[in-house]
């Protein structure tokens, strides 16, 4: 494959839809001893947020003399970053990326971190969405003449950082420079995003999109030499590293961290604070605490919730239900509150296959290979589902039927979020508007679709109040997946049939690539045929997952 040309780059990334819309994790970890090695902590905590992204993994550290050391590739933590590979990675400072999968992705070049060696030298993972990419990509080309070379809008965010710090035109920057450049980037980006960056010889950053719409916090470690400091997507890695005094990266916020100390300023003004719901629903794990919210506690409360509608539901309906049954993983807590509340049995009766990959949003799903039910707990019994949430109805069809086919009597699904009926442009990669089983469809439709002989959805009301009540503080969420109301604005229905049209081209052309390429070892693809670098760690060649360091 041929040079992505300027052109092409806008038809990719104009819409801010391809490239990395995806949910991801990033980390950013800074030690007061800067002969000890951060790489072993990095990859330890990206295997912690390994739930936010399963294709592709990379690290960069920053060593001696400022030099970068980096490794990034397609696969799984523990596959990128066995021993050899971590020895390899020298300096005490480093930023590490988790990526989410896409049907077929495969390109070693949107692995992150992203790096450009001009101004200072920047290293930048990020997490979001930019919905303004095509007018970015403008900038970049008429005005900073920068090139862009994949298909992400983390490397143009990058890109951006890089320009606005290029600005102040001196050998040496300082903190105030560095929030200004921020500040400016976030004048001029729309969208969501968490990012976590490190400028060579200098320091960690972190900043947050002034709607707060992803996660991103830090935490300190006290040593014998002094503090280590932390940044990331979900504080389970502060937890798991020993590091206390967690703290959420606030939104329109950057936060400076050196060997000397600590800055922070709000760089943005202030906008409505907006975390995404779907946080707390589905994706971040259940012994996290996000912007004050205990995941676990969340979704205790939304199976309190949901249990009072299941009963006014099934009330209505005449009918009564023998078992409760979560559909693993994300529903356990929830389904074991609804479950106690309406004093039903609870039962895991869907047992997971550890040993093969997450089930959500990948097409041609194969259930059965990822769930066996134990026909024990179905047989001759009206059953009720306990799921997170349903979006293109595909897996949630194929439980009910497994639940049939072992002998249930009636199956009901209860889900713990509303509807989905709106196209996600923050971050996270859904199908377009017709392929979710909700739209366009009352619950009714939505259950014949499914297979089920009822459907029972959350109430948006009950949503927010089952997370809100541990944070009041938080008048708001994103909820534009249930409403279609976007909290950033710019997203209009040109945008959004330009952007469902921009993913399934994407869809294809991943899914030819990923069947021309090579053999895959351990899940993840050996060879890209592609020239798609225009800097040395962003070299999408045979060698993308080794180690590499650069001299200055």
């Amino acid at each position: 494959m041929s040079l992505i040309s300027w052109q092409a780059n806008i038809g990719f990334l104009g819409m801010g839809c391809l490239g990395d819309t995806r949910l991801c994790g990033i980390l950013g970890l800074l030690l007061h001893n800067a002969s000890v090695d951060a790489a072993p902590e990095i990859s330890e905590g990206l295997s912690l947020l390994q739930h936010r992204g399963q294709d592709a993994c990379g690290i960069v550290t920053c060593g001696p003399k400022g030099r970068f050391f980096q490794c990034k590739a397609n696969g799984m933590v523990r596959d990128v970053f066995d021993e050899n590979a971590i020895a390899k990675l020298i300096g005490g400072m480093g930023v590490g990326h988790v990526r989410y999968p896409t049907a077929g992705s495969s390109d070693h070049a949107e692995a992150q971190p992203f790096y450009v060696n001009s101004p200072y030298g920047i290293v930048l993972a990020h997490n979001g969405n930019l919905i303004d990419s095509s007018s970015l990509l403008q900038y970049m080309d008429a005005t900073a003449h920068r090139h862009i070379n994949t298909s992400s809008d983390s490397e143009l965010l990058l890109n951006l950082f890089a320009d606005n710090l290029q600005k102040t035109g001196k050998i040496r920057i300082n903190e105030d420079d560095i929030f200004t450049a921020i500040g400016g980037l976030m004048k001029q980006c729309t969208g969501a995003y968490a990012c976590v960056a490190m400028i060579a010889g200098f320091g960690i950053i972190a900043f947050r999109d002034p709607n707060g719409i992803r996660p991103v916090g830090m935490a300190s470690r006290r040593t014998n030499t002094g503090r280590d400091y932390l940044f990331a997507s979900e504080s389970i890695v502060a937890d798991a590293l020993g590091f206390s005094e967690w703290e959420d990266v606030k939104p329109g916020e950057a936060v400076i961290i050196t060997r000397s100390g600590v800055s922070k300023k709000q760089v943005a003004a202030h906008a409505t604070f907006a975390p995404d719901i779907f946080e707390f629903v589905y994706f971040a794990r259940p012994d996290s605490v996000l912007d004050g919210i205990s995941v676990y506690r969340s979704r205790m409360a939304m199976g309190d919730a949901l249990a009072v509608e299941v009963e006014r539901v099934l009330k209505e309906c005449g009918i009564t239900v023998d078992v409760v049954i979560p559909v693993p993983d994300t529903s356990r807590v929830a389904a074991l509150n609804l479950a106690q509340k309406l004093s039903l049995p609870y039962r895991e009766a869907l047992i997971k296959n550890r040993y093969v990959g997450r089930t959500f949003i990948m097409p041609n799903q194969q259930m059965r290979r990822k769930l066996n039910a134990m026909a024990l707990e179905f047989s001759g019994k009206n059953v009720l589902l306990v799921d997170d949430s349903i979006v293109r109805g595909t897996t949630s069809e194929e439980i009910v039927q497994m639940a049939k086919d072992v002998g249930a009597k009636k199956v009901i699904v209860a889900s713990c979020a509303p509807p989905i009926r709106h196209s996600n442009v923050y971050g996270i990669d859904m199908p377009s508007r017709t392929e979710l089983v909700a739209y366009e469809r009352n619950t009714e439709e939505i259950a014949e679709a499914i297979g089920a002989d009822l459907v029972v959805f959350q109430t948006l009301p009950d949503l927010i109040a089952s997370v809100r009540q541990f944070n009041p503080s938080i008048s708001t969420f994103d909820c534009s997946v249930f409403t279609g109301e976007y909290i950033t604005g710019g997203v209009n229905e040109e945008y959004l049939h330009r952007l469902e049209s921009l993913r399934a081209d994407s869809v294809k052309n991943k899914v030819a690539v990923g069947q021309s390429e090579g053999s895959e070892v351990n899940g993840f693809h050996t060879r890209v045929n592609m020239v798609a670098s225009g800097g040395p760690v962003n070299g999408a060649d045979n060698t993308v997952g080794l180690h590499k360091h650069l001299e200055y």
